[in-house]
């Protein structure tokens, strides 16, 4: 696995991609939140609990407003790996599927320590993040594929009957590597994916994501992101199941307005392909980001990736200044987010200034080591 050449970085270059790579990470974000407190609900419930409407601003779970699960967390590990991937680079080693590997156990750390390991020098800085020491509800898949050292591949994937929406749910940052073709990038998703959801329609819809990503993050509509997305499942197979739910997306935006009852019914039984689906849908209809979100996270199917999912295409087609304010201001470990984007848009951008073989920033390093 490779990377081309990148993109030339004018100024206004660099600043439309951070906006992107904030907005990403950002809008998985607030998105999160916004749904974590129904993530589980059947809509009559929802509206029981929060008003006809159902859930319109940012509630309180985990004990306060604006908390994120482990969806965000595992995203926030993606971006730490892939910058991790890109540093030991100048060391020759050159395989990002395990630098993502390890990125992912520093995550599954979290769930098990009571805090950060000061000792441990290698974790970087973001392992240091204390608030990041919280469960959030982790699927059983999640702890099982990162429970031990063995890395899941393409030809021994771990849980190969999983096909949950939770590896698609941490990788938008995949798509955010702009100077990549898009099948280096779709192909890295899908091998990331297969750590801890080896079903093939699980793995396949996170390269579909991704790559969707991807084309918002070099300046595509939604609309054409999907479509080159589509021309490029083709040649992969079993593409079928994930070729077939984006299609359904993009026919349902044109069977009048959105409800929730249509939402759930292109989430289907909550398995990746559908939640993608659902997510382009939301995307699609939405009037505003705002809209877009609240679509998502209304309905009785996976309230929480589904939004978490909209979130990152809302963010990347739009960029951080979209995203309701009033959201961003209460949303959980908001500081650690945007210092983790702004790393990885400089890195992406002027990667060759902070590490080389010949030399290297020591307060790079320290916060991501080759180790």
């Amino acid at each position: 696995m490779g990377a081309t050449a990148g993109p030339v970085w004018g100024r206004a270059e660099q600043q439309d991609f951070r906006s992107r790579v904030r907005g990403t990470l950002l809008g998985v974000a607030v998105g999160d939140a916004l749904a974590a407190p129904v993530d589980g609900m059947g809509i009559e419930e929802i509206r029981e609990t929060y008003g006809p409407e159902g859930v319109v601003d940012l509630v309180p779970a985990y004990g306060r407003r604006g908390a994120v699960t482990h969806l965000t967390q595992l995203t926030l590990f993606s971006v730490d790996g892939l910058i991790r991937a890109q540093v030991r680079r100048d060391t020759g080693a050159w395989h990002p599927p395990t630098d993502l590997h390890r990125a992912y156990l520093r995550w599954a750390a979290t769930q098990r320590d009571w805090g950060p390991d000061e000792r441990r020098a290698e974790d970087g800085w973001l392992a240091r993040e204390e608030w990041l020491y919280a469960r959030r509800g982790p699927a059983r898949s999640l702890l099982i594929g990162f429970g031990d050292e063995r890395m899941g591949t393409l030809e021994a994937p771990k849980n190969p009957g999983e096909a949950g929406p939770e590896a698609a749910a941490r990788s938008a940052p995949f798509g955010l590597l702009v100077g990549w073709e898009p099948q280096l990038v779709v192909q890295l998703a899908v091998e990331c994916a297969a750590q801890s959801h080896g079903h093939p329609t699980a793995c396949l819809a996170a390269g579909a994501y991704a790559v969707i990503v991807h084309g918002l993050a070099r300046g595509e509509s939604l609309d054409g992101a999907v479509q080159h997305a589509l021309a490029m499942l083709v040649a992969r197979p079993g593409h079928e199941p994930v070729s077939d739910a984006l299609q359904r997306a993009l026919g349902a935006v044109r069977q009048g307005i959105p409800t929730p009852g249509r939402v759930e019914e292109l989430t289907g039984d909550g398995t990746a392909e559908g939640v993608v689906s659902a997510a382009v849908y939301c995307s699609l209809v939405g009037e505003d980001v705002r809209h877009g979100l609240r679509l998502a996270a209304n309905h009785g199917g996976p309230s929480a990736p589904t939004t978490t999912l909209t979130g990152g295409l809302l963010g990347a087609l739009h960029g951080e200044t979209a995203l309701p304010p009033a959201w961003l201001a209460e949303l959980e470990g908001r500081p650690t987010i945007l210092e983790l984007a702004d790393d990885f848009a400089m890195e992406m951008t002027q990667g060759p200034a902070l590490h080389s073989p010949a030399g290297a920033s020591p307060a790079w390093l320290a916060r991501y080591p080759r180790a």
